[in-house]
């Protein structure tokens, strides 16, 4: 019989970066780049602080769920102000554990929390519709180039 450890540790395939946005300064529109450099204290030209948030990735699996949830055709990534959007690895499995992107390492911190902001982007009930699907924090660990199509890998 396999162990919670073992099962935990298996990951069946990497995951790629879908999106990559930027926020110039608090409140700022995001801006979507092809590629940008992991920096100690976050993305190059990122509103972040250094430390446990300085990255913030969402599942693209979750953007249709919360679309549905909030009675949309559709959330564009940018409308949920998350830095990077991944697809085909499941982020809650990665928390506490650290992912390689190239050259560049992160460490999964815990939950981004929706904020209240989310009423105003997707409408009454904005807020509710992203909790349990708000992404995750990161803080950096090692800096390195990061552009679209990369693939994520969980470290061992």
């Amino acid at each position: 019989m396999e162990t919670l450890a073992s099962l935990t540790a298996r990951f069946p395939r990497p995951g790629r970066i879908d999106w990559i946005g930027l926020r110039p300064a608090r409140k700022a529109e995001m801006k979507a780049v092809p590629r940008i450099e992991i920096l100690d204290h976050g993305l190059a030209g990122d509103h972040a602080r250094p430390g446990k948030r300085a990255v913030t990735l969402i599942q693209a699996e979750h953007l249709p769920v919360i679309a549905t949830l909030a009675e949309h055709p559709q959330v564009a990534p940018e409308t949920l102000r998350r830095n990077l959007v991944v697809s085909g690895l499941n982020l809650s499995a990665t928390r506490n554990r650290i992912i390689r992107i190239g050259t560049a390492r992160l460490r999964i911190t815990g939950p981004c929390a929706p904020c209240s902001r989310m009423e105003r982007a997707l409408g009454p009930g904005g807020y509710n519709a992203m909790r349990g699907h708000g992404g995750w924090c990161a803080e950096v660990l090692t800096p390195g180039p990061l552009a679209i199509g990369a693939m994520l890998k969980v470290e061992a």
